[in-house]
């Protein structure tokens, strides 16, 4: 297995395959598994790394897949499933590039946007910068409807009214348009009847319903998931149409399904339909890598660390199941401050994620201190060592300066590395700046960032009641393994996996998600009066709907159905979430559902409040089709030198140069050991094994490093 060729294991092309791409802002992985129909398993068989193409992200997808399925004699036919998982959306929002967008809210509801939390997010800055959230008052619209909280019609909807909207709408030259109606999760009606009517005067307009991207509760944050769902929309819907198309052409035949932020795969129309729920795509993937590696070791309690070449994202998972949550919030004025950002309602992986990759630069401000990041290089111009004409230091310039990068080895020997260029990057911009030498500059970019990255891991535990230091990180992405003991040292974790082929971590674990989708409806009850005719009925219609997209992506047997309610004491704001019986509910489930919920409330908030009224707001299905079991095999054989090499490398402690042990990750075997400070190297990526860690191989063939207990 040479260093110009992907990442191949041996495999069997009379059978059929399963291949997974991850666009990431910097590389594009790609992953190929063999499918076992009859066993129920896919054996990862190879995988590759590749630059993004920034213009043109289908054309960059579609050249990686085409090298690395005739570098393994693999045909586009033969692929039975492809999962893909973008960026696209998420920088859509960021980098504000949608489309332009008008809300048609019921009548006396115009400001919804303008009035948001009614509070501001930082309450003493007079220089507060408030969440851009798209679309401006001007292009802020009403119709007359109204319904209560139960869904009864009060008014109906002014059908004469929307010629004058239509005109409106025209005049601003609007390409899309989100609907969100008071009380329309009780009664989608007025929507669906408005949607109608705008579609046949103007077929080419986008119109998103907030009844169908987010049918809860709280107008505000339903309004403003619409309006990122419709602002992204057209884009998304152009680029997937796109996508299928090049790989159509290609000879592709089968379904194109799509990762979702809550960790599941969805199918293509519904990715065009609801493109919001593809926002944090990428990174959910890793974070079942991690689920699914964690229920391997039978590790209870995990953290996940993903390191690209634009972002880090940290993830706890507990019992084999990553934290997830309903709120997530979109480019935040202030990156920690929470109500900064623009608010969705969406079901996602709960993570951290911050501009910590190998892209990120550094710089330094007036007042001579080292910053690192969020701002990346990305993939073009990308770091000064990439010598595509990128000319800021960067993470990657400093670990290539400090040693830690064996340039010929560097994303599989297809992208040259240029050592000079990236110490005089650093020298010119960091060291001059600071009066330090190159290897100082150096170090000290990759202890700042290292240490951004513990920092946000450490209050991610906090914030969450969570001790890292019991925890045990996997690590993966292309700089994961690199900088995993280093950021595991300063954030209070002993004990690293490396799992295979670490550097498309989220793209192998595309490979192992389950088709799936969740549902959430708000409809008000007291626990005590609980009405379970009605709620069952509810349970089925969303059932129902949530099984109809499932089957448009996989028919592979019979579905599992995760029922949830949201729970929480009368006159609070916020719910609890309370796992359901798998079955209609009866009245005789109240009593229990109630300690449930005390119990719960009791560990978040240290005690239950007893003689309360327990409400339920809202109501959630997830329903799942059977996920194929990864089976991830070792290469048969090495076609790398068994023997050690010595490198010298800056030790990322002392800072001072050491001679570190330089051995391929093919050559290793179950029980073999590497003493820090040493650099295992593979295709895609390096594990940095610092001083105070040992390497072994575990029966696996994952790596695990534990930090060395040193003698006072």
């Amino acid at each position: 297995m040479g260093r110009d060729v992907a990442r191949a294991y041996a495999l069997n092309v009379d059978q059929t395959y399963r291949l997974a791409v991850d666009i990431g802002g910097t590389f594009t992985d790609i992953a190929l598994a063999q499918i076992d129909g009859e066993a129920g398993t896919a054996s990862l068989v190879a995988t590759t790394k590749t630059p993004t193409i920034p213009t043109d992200l289908a054309r960059g997808a579609l050249a990686g897949t085409t090298r690395l399925l005739a570098e393994t004699g693999v045909q586009f036919s033969q692929i039975q499933s492809f999962i893909h998982g973008t960026t696209l959306a998420t920088n859509a929002l960021i980098e504000r590039r949608g489309a332009k967008v008008a809300t048609i809210t019921t009548a006396g509801f115009r400001d919804i946007l303008e009035i948001g939390y009614e509070r501001r997010y930082s309450q003493y800055d007079i220089n507060i910068e408030k969440p851009d959230l798209i679309v401006p008052r001007h292009r802020s619209l009403t119709i007359g409807e109204r319904a209560d909280a139960y869904g009864t019609v009060l008014e109906p909807l002014d059908r004469a009214a929307v010629p004058g909207l239509i005109s409106e709408l025209d005049a601003q030259a609007i390409e899309a348009v989100a609907v969100c109606f008071l009380h329309a999760y009780a009664n989608p009606a007025h929507e669906q009847e408005l949607a109608k009517l705008l579609r046949d005067a103007r077929p080419d307009l986008t119109i998103s319903l907030s009844s169908d991207v987010s049918p809860e509760a709280r107008e505000f944050e339903r309004l403003c998931t619409t309006v990122a769902n419709a602002y992204v929309q057209p884009l998304m819907a152009r680029y997937l149409a796109d996508l299928a198309a090049s790989f159509g052409q290609s000879g592709l035949r089968a379904p194109i399904l799509l990762m979702t932020s809550g960790g599941g795969m969805t199918s293509l129309e519904t990715a065009q339909k609801l493109p919001i729920r593809l926002v944090e795509s990428g990174p959910s993937g890793g974070a079942i890598l991690a689920a699914r590696l964690a229920e391997q070791l039978q590790e209870t309690e995990v953290l996940s660390f993903d390191m690209g070449g634009t972002t880090a994202k940290l993830c706890l998972i507990d019992q084999f199941r990553p934290q997830t949550a309903r709120h997530f919030e979109i480019a935040r004025a202030e990156r920690f401050i929470k109500g900064s950002g623009m608010p969705v309602r969406i079901p996602v992986v709960e993570m951290i994620e911050i501009g910590a990759g190998g892209g990120s630069i550094a710089s330094v401000d007036r007042l001579f201190r080292l910053n690192v990041g969020p701002k990346s290089a990305g993939a073009d111009p990308g770091p000064a060592a990439f010598a595509k004409g990128g000319s800021a230091p960067t993470v990657t310039d400093a670990d290539v300066t400090l040693g830690y990068i064996d340039p010929d080895l560097f994303a599989e020997g297809r992208l040259k590395i240029d050592r000079d260029a990236a110490q005089q990057a650093i020298g010119r911009q960091i060291g001059t700046a600071l009066g330090l030498s190159c290897d100082a500059a150096a170090l000290g970019i990759s202890q700042i960032v290292d240490e951004n990255m513990a920092s946000a891991g450490r209050m991610h535990g906090i914030e969450n009641g969570k001790d890292l230091a019991v925890r045990t990180m996997i690590a993966f992405g292309g700089n994961g393994p690199l900088h995993a003991s280093r950021v595991a040292r300063r954030a209070g974790v002993k004990r690293i996996v490396i799992p295979h082929d670490p550097g498309v971590g989220s793209a192998v674990g595309f490979l192992t998600a389950a088709v799936s989708f969740e549902l959430i409806k708000s409809r008000y009850a007291h626990l005590s009066e609980l009405d379970t005719a009605a709620i069952n009925a509810l349970f089925d219609a969303m059932i129902d709907e949530a099984a109809a997209l499932v089957r448009q992506g996989s028919d592979a047997g019979p579905m599992t159905v995760r029922r949830r309610a949201f729970m929480r004491y009368h006159g609070q704001g916020h719910e609890i979430e309370i796992d359901l019986p798998d079955r209609p509910l009866a009245m005789a489930d109240t009593g229990h559902l109630r300690r449930e919920f005390e119990a719960a409330y009791a560990a978040q908030f240290t005690r239950a409040v007893p003689g309360m009224v327990i409400e339920i707001l809202n109501w959630a299905v997830h329903v799942e089709a059977p996920a194929p079991i990864m089976q991830i095999q070792r290469a048969t054989q090495s076609s790398v030198n068994p023997t050690h090499e010595r490198r010298e490398i800056i030790d990322d402690e002392t800072g001072e140069p050491v001679q570190a042990t330089l051995v391929h990750r093919a050559a290793l075997a179950p029980g073999d050991k590497i003493i820090g400070p040493a650099l295992i190297v593979e295709p895609q990526t390096t594990t940095l094994v610092s001083a105070d860690f040992i390497a072994e191989i575990d029966s696996y063939g994952h790596i695990v490093m534990t930090q060395e207990i040193r003698d006072a």
